[in-house]
């Protein structure tokens, strides 16, 4: 595990927008911004002086898969934000471009996770990020993921997107 210092002036391209975040400093989607909560269930944000990112988190009832287990799709669903916080921790835009997810030990709804995320590389407009996410009280680790995150601009990735979608639908 390592933490790349990455600097906010050679990755913000100019047009970055912070997103607004909870009292516990969790950057906010489109969705939970109308909440104010993050439906994932992360409750705490923060990167440390090493540039790791730190996550404090409960899946919630809501997620659940098995008897008291989180469904799988909300463990990959939360290691991709928690992942994906990072760049924007950097003042950086960036979308999934790939993540692959190992699945360890069933992840418990109700009890509090922590999660962690680092830059392994930046590579051009690639950010190579790896993470886990383990049982707070004793630490076991619960899954862990690594993945591509593409930075983007506001305009070349949500106005493309709209122009894009405008032609497909016939708008």
């Amino acid at each position: 595990m390592g933490g790349l210092a990455v600097s906010d002036e050679r990755w913000a391209g100019g047009d970055f927008q912070a997103p607004p975040r909870t009292d516990g400093g969790v950057a906010l989607c489109g969705a939970c911004r109308k909440t104010g909560e993050c439906r994932l269930g992360l409750d705490t944000e923060r990167l440390d002086s090493d540039g790791v990112a730190h996550f404090e988190v409960v899946c919630p009832e809501s997620y659940e898969g098995g008897p008291g287990v989180a469904h799988g799709g909300w463990t990959a669903g939360c290691l991709d934000e928690v992942l994906g916080h990072v760049p924007l921790l950097h003042s950086q835009l960036s979308v999934t471009g790939t993540l692959t997810v190992r699945f360890v030990k069933p992840v418990p709804i109700g009890h509090p996770l922590l999660a962690r995320a680092w830059i392994d590389r930046v590579d051009g407009v690639k950010w190579f990020i790896s993470g886990d996410l383990v049982l707070k009280s004793s630490g076991a680790l619960l899954a862990s993921a690594t993945g591509v995150w593409i930075a983007r601009n506001r305009e070349s990735h949500f106005g493309g997107f709209e122009r894009w979608l405008a032609q497909q639908v016939g708008s």
